[in-house]
């Protein structure tokens, strides 16, 4: 896999059957190391190694409804009263980020109301600050640390 434009972190790999397997300590098993999962497991350590959230207000790959579609969400990490933190939305390496995936970020954001976003392939990343009255977005250099 290439190297990411995060901090240094270790991970648990496996091969099996001709594939490489990475353990995701959220979902707690080992998953099929795709370039997309690689900058998702990043971004966890990310989370919990550099900004300090809880492994468990954490959660990753899971569905949620847009409209009449059923759609899957990357990272979503909670606050401690149940509501959305922050919404990430992962993309493989060589997937340039561009408004297409604002927009993605966004149809999924007016389901689940985050207060920050977060859109990343790994080597680009934007953070953003949500204002719902507004309904806009502030850029940001990174999103706060976890404190509560």
């Amino acid at each position: 896999m290439v190297p990411l434009n995060f901090p240094s972190y270790r991970f648990r790999l496996k091969n099996s059957e001709n594939k490489t397997y990475i353990f995701d300590d959220i979902r707690k098993k080992f998953v099929v190391l795709q370039p997309e999962e690689w900058v998702r497991q990043h971004m966890v350590n990310y989370l919990i190694k550099s900004k300090n959230y809880p492994k468990s207000h954490i959660n990753v790959e899971k569905q949620l409804k847009v409209n009449t579609l059923t759609k899957r969400y990357d990272i979503v990490v909670f606050n401690p009263n149940g509501s959305i933190e922050v919404l990430v939305e992962c993309k493989a390496p060589e997937i340039t980020i561009d408004q297409n995936t604002f927009n993605q970020i966004a149809r999924y954001n007016r389901e689940l109301k985050a207060n920050y976003l977060i859109v990343t392939n790994g080597l680009a990343h934007f953070y953003c600050k949500m204002d719902e009255e507004q309904e806009k977005y502030t850029f940001l250099r990174d999103i706060p640390d976890f404190s509560r």
